[in-house]
């Protein structure tokens, strides 16, 4: 992951709590913004300039199993990297204590597990959770 090109913390002309920032990953300009919401974060990644595959990721607990982590795509054909995207997103949410779900939407040029990587580590490392 390279160094942020831009980056704002919660503005306060914008009632939601929000994170936004963009850097360069593997050669393409990516701007994501992390919204935190009553119940739910929202995380938009885009190298496109616009919304792309449509994500939503909870933690399913019950009181007879460990907990299970779902994700599943709501718009957009299937793509497993973008699911253990998700995925890896809504573990680190709820293992540091939150119980909000996710929803991700990834505007991606290179769905690579590289740049993938480099987005994981981007939005830990700007967690509103």
């Amino acid at each position: 992951m390279e160094v942020p090109m831009n980056s704002a913390r919660s503005g306060a002309h914008f009632p939601v709590q929000h994170q936004s920032l963009s850097l360069d990953i593997k050669g393409n300009k990516t701007d994501i913004v992390i919204s935190k919401y009553e119940d739910t974060f929202l995380v938009i990644v885009t190298q496109i300039g616009c919304m792309g595959t449509i994500l939503a990721a909870k933690k399913d607990e019950s009181v007879f199993s460990d907990p299970t982590y779902n994700s599943a795509i709501k718009i957009s054909p299937e793509h497993p990297l973008l699911l253990a995207c998700a995925r890896q997103l809504i573990e680190h949410i709820s293992g540091s204590g939150s119980a909000r779900s996710l929803v991700i939407s990834l505007g991606l040029k290179d769905h690579s597990q590289g740049t993938l990587k480099d987005i994981i580590a981007a939005v830990i490392e700007n967690r509103l959770w």
